[in-house]
């Protein structure tokens, strides 16, 4: 537009991810991707950290090369979530991680990623539809906390990944599954709260069950705070 800002280079997020936290009671913050030394004082303000979607990783944040099907990278933006997860994790802060989230928090802690998955098996795990319709079905762990949290083993849910989670990263293990065997969700053996999924929930909190992680994580959040301010 002949009135608007200059052209340069800008970052977007979607509504829905602070819409969501917003809806479970929280008050949202976006974290612009700065450089190495504004890391510490941002997670000096937070209660939690929330990993949003995304472009790719680059694999060489997990010691691979590209491969050819590899979408747009982005590599501050890759350097600053690694620190960012790596921060709020040695810190103890609630993490809820959301499709390229769940693979960066798997990076954080040492795994890697399958760079494109093989789509003949019946799953679209990148989905035409609207956001806000789940296409398939997944199976969760029933003594893990993502099936405390969500109160079921099962959830139907949206897909738009290519990506997902190859060797598990530290301390991490798996708890919900595509019915092709794609990884889904992980959670932290050694946190509290630490949890990551594949699928898009912030875009599904019209179910009940969705919009439950989201006030889990906020109310785990409010409870870290209150403690700290007693201390």
């Amino acid at each position: 537009m002949v009135e608007g800002e200059p052209p340069r280079r800008e970052m977007a997020l979607g509504l829905t991810y602070l819409q969501a936290i917003e809806r479970a009671g929280g008050a949202p913050v976006v974290l612009p991707p700065l450089g190495p030394g504004a890391i510490r004082p941002l997670l000096d303000r937070l209660a939690g950290l929330c990993l949003s979607g995304g472009p790719d990783l680059d694999p060489a944040t997990y010691g691979q090369r590209a491969g050819d099907h590899l979408g747009p990278t982005w590599t501050d933006l890759d350097f600053f979530e690694l620190a960012v997860a790596r921060g709020a994790d040695a810190r103890g802060l609630p993490i809820l991680a959301i499709c390229r989230g769940m693979q960066t928090l798997n990076v954080a802690r040492g795994g890697t990623l399958h760079q494109h998955l093989n789509q003949a098996k019946g799953i679209a795990h990148r989905q035409s539809e609207a956001a806000e319709e789940p296409t398939h079905a997944v199976r969760i762990a029933g003594a893990s906390r993502l099936a405390a949290v969500m109160g079921s083993q099962g959830a139907d849910v949206n897909s738009f990944h290519h990506q997902a989670v190859d060797r598990l990263g530290s301390g991490l293990r798996a708890v919900a599954w595509a019915p092709d065997g794609v990884m889904e969700g992980v959670e932290a053996e050694d946190r509290d709260f630490v949890l990551g999924v594949q699928w898009h929930a912030e875009c599904l909190t019209d179910r009940p069950e969705q919009l439950d992680l989201f006030e889990a994580f906020v109310e785990v959040a409010g409870i870290r705070t209150r403690i700290g301010q007693a201390a």
